[in-house]
């Protein structure tokens, strides 16, 4: 079965960094795009990042210049460096996994997520 655990979050004052890491297991890594989401209290699931298996990224506007996703294959691991933390990063963030299998369907994994707190 597949697996992505999450860690590395935590508590961090505003402007503070914070380095989220996601470990997978039950797939084959190097094929699927990995990214990260985050959910906040009264607010819609929101893209955080994404990299694919090339390396190709994408960053949600809000992050753009803050965070940095990157992936090690050989590990089967994705992570989120995340600089200059705001308040309003506070939320779980997700780990997920994306691939379109050769018949076109769609599988997607998710983490179970761990919870970033910004605050003084």
């Amino acid at each position: 079965q597949v697996q992505l655990v999450e860690s590395g979050g935590g508590s961090v004052q505003p402007g503070g960094s914070l380095r989220l890491s996601c470990a997978a297991s039950g797939l084959i890594f190097s094929m699927h795009t990995m990214g990260w989401y985050r959910l906040a209290p009264g607010k819609q699931r929101e893209l955080v990042a994404t990299i694919t298996s090339r390396g190709n990224t994408n960053y949600g506007d809000s992050v753009k210049g803050r965070f940095t996703i990157s992936r090690d294959n050989a590990k089967n691991a994705v992570y989120l460096q995340m600089n200059s933390l705001k308040p309003e990063d506070t939320a779980v963030y997700y780990c997920n996994a994306d691939r379109v299998g050769r018949d076109r369907t769609r599988y997607v994994y998710w983490g179970q997520g761990t919870q970033v707190t910004v605050a003084s």
